[in-house]
This record gives structure tokens, sequence and C-alpha cells, in this order.
């Protein structure tokens, strides 16, 4: 496919926006009129169109049901107060797919596909957008395997879709973690840094077994020791210890490059904290509660934005927090709210606008 090639558009008879009420939206339960969807066949990409949002039939032998070849994104597109609509940092987000997209031996989408295609989707379905505080019309580009064949190998056909839901906090309240020390979300020279469906299904036994003891998530810790942290199942996750903000680092694959992520350690930097990117032990984390010196613990991604960390368990060590009266994870949110709907001067480049 070259740039000058058309997307094709089919616009619904009737919307169904009047029957959403953006009062009360849960997250990713209500979906717009129009999806995108192209396939992948004989080494191209074809039938790329904007279509209403609906089912597709599918076989019993399709590839993705037994292999597990899928992948997916999330982003978020924001209105201003004028009703101008911005996409926030998905050029990020196009390279990671393609990233995940070759670490699952998948076909990377071409940018006139992935972005030129969704700002098409969204520009049609621009009055999905929420303009409610917290809310924000979140973006689902998604890539399955489509062969029709029972066998182990790299299918040798694909779909590419993108659905858009508007969509209200995923977390409404601060959150209670518990450190996960037996089961393992990724370990070294696995697929931990892509964002392929398979890392979400493996996480959601342990992450069930947490919320039945009242938490609402697992914080991951390393798969050799279980001692150093990770990540959480829906989010990176940051601590203030002192005047320093420490986040996991990257170096090891075994963790998300968040979007979000990025962005906030800009923020803090700008903010003149000190931001450490390296292995952090849970036994440092527990040696800075009992000193008086572990301040804030926050999450952070593109379907939890920031959300504040209210406890954390490891072992019978609970460690509780009062996240009203944080200062760094507040402003930070504001920060980020402020560029992402234009209060705030845009002086990172992070938004795209959709015209």
């Amino acid at each position: 496919m070259t740039a000058t090639m058309e997307i094709s558009i089919t616009k619904v008879q009737n919307s169904r926006l009047s029957e959403v009420d953006f009062d009360n939206l849960p997250f990713g339960k209500v979906f717009t009129d129009h999806m995108l969807e192209a396939d992948y066949e004989n080494g191209e990409w074809k039938n790329v169109q904007i279509k209403p949002y609906g089912s597709f039939s599918i076989t019993p032998a399709l590839a993705v049901l037994h292999y597990g070849q899928a992948i997916f994104e999330g982003i978020k597109a924001y209105k201003d107060a004028d009703g101008n609509a911005y996409i926030f940092r998905p050029y990020d987000n196009f390279k990671r797919f393609n990233i995940s997209a070759q670490r699952m031996q998948m076909p990377e989408v071409p940018e006139e596909i992935f972005m030129d295609g969704m700002v098409k989707l969204i520009s049609l379905d621009k009055d999905w957008i929420p303009s409610k505080e917290d809310n924000a019309l979140y973006i689902r580009p998604f890539m399955i395997s489509t062969d029709e064949l029972i066998g182990v190998r790299p299918s040798d056909k694909y779909k590419f879709l993108i659905i858009l839901s508007p969509s209200g906090p995923y977390y409404n309240a601060p959150m209670r973690l518990l450190v996960e020390e037996e089961y393992v979300r990724a370990a070294e020279g696995g697929a931990g840094y892509a964002k392929a469906a398979g890392n979400y299904g493996a996480a959601m036994f342990p992450t069930a077994q947490a919320k039945k003891g009242g938490y609402d998530q697992v914080l991951w810790t390393d798969a050799t020791a279980h001692k150093y942290v990770q990540e959480c199942g829906t989010m990176n996750v940051f601590f203030i210890i002192g005047n320093t903000a420490i986040t996991p680092d990257l170096s090891q694959g075994t963790i998300l490059a968040g979007v979000t992520r990025k962005s906030v350690i800009t923020l803090l930097q700008d903010m003149g904290l000190n931001v450490e990117e390296r292995p952090l032990s849970i036994d440092e984390i527990v040696a800075a509660y009992r000193d008086g010196q572990l301040n804030e613990i926050f999450g952070t991604g593109t379907a939890a934005t920031i959300s504040y960390v209210q406890e954390l368990r490891y072992n019978d060590i609970e460690m509780k927090f009062a996240p009203d009266s944080w200062k760094t994870a507040a402003k930070i949110k504001e920060r980020l709210t402020d560029i992402r709907v234009a209060r705030s001067e845009d002086v990172y480049n992070w938004m795209l606008s959709v015209k």
C-alpha cells in the first residue's frame, strides 16, 4: 500500500450517539459508530476500510484462537474547550505496536494505515469524544492472525482493526496492591516488552487471587529472585523516595515501555525532581517506608493515566498511604490533563490535532 491509496469509508445510516449516557460512562463497554479494518494477505495490506462498527464471522480453525498471535495498543483522544479533537502521543504507540508485531512474528502495519486511518476514524466519530473531566475516547488498535489452519507456525494472513470507546476512569479510587512472589508476568528473553494479548491472559489468575484478598492489582517482581519490582497488571509504577522519583528500568525487556511512563519522566524532570530508572528491590521500598522516606506510589498508563496507591502489601507488611495529601502525583496528573485538553501549551508536541 502506498501513501496515496484511499481508505474507503462507509458511514452508518443511523448513529447510536444519542443512546449514550455521557455522564455515566463505564470503561471499555461502549463503542462508537465506526471502526477501521484492513487485511494482510500474500505479503501486502489490502481492503483498508472504515465501516459501521459490528461483528465479523470467523472459523473455529482461526489461527489466533489456537496460537495466540494477537497484539494491541491503547491510545486516548481528548477535546479542548472549543470542541477541537487531539490524540495523545499516537506515534509512540504506533512505533511500539510494530515492535510488538516483530516480537510476535507478525507483519508491521504501515503508518498510512495505522496513523492516517486512526485520524480519519476519529474525525468521523469526533462527537463521541467525552468532554467530562477524567473521560476520554479510548482508541484500541489491534491485530490478529487469521489463517484457517491447525499448525504451529506464524500465520500468513492477518487482520488489523481500530475500534473506539468513549470511557470514564479506569480506576475510580486509589488502589491497593499486593506484591506477587509466586507467579511471573515476564522473564528475560520473553515477550514482556510486547503488548501481546497472552501477557494479559496469563496475568488473570494471580490477579484474581489478589482480588479475593481485597486488592486491586498485583505488583509483579522479577522471575528469578522475586525481589525486584517490575510493573502492575495495567500500568508502570513510580515511587517517590525522599526527593527522588524511582521507576523500574526497561533494560531486561520484562517491562512494557509505557507512553504515559515516558511522559511522566519528562514532567518529573521538568518539575526539578531527580528521576532514576533502575532496579528497585522490595527490601529498599520497605526500608524507605519504615524510615518515613516513601512519600508516594502511583501507577501510570493510558487506561489508568495516573493512579494513586493507598496500600502496598508485602508478606505481612502493610504499607499504607494518604494520597489526598500527595503533591507530586497530583501535580503530574494536573499537568498531563491540562496538556491533553489544551488548557496549557503543548511545549512537548505530544498532541496530534484531528482535522
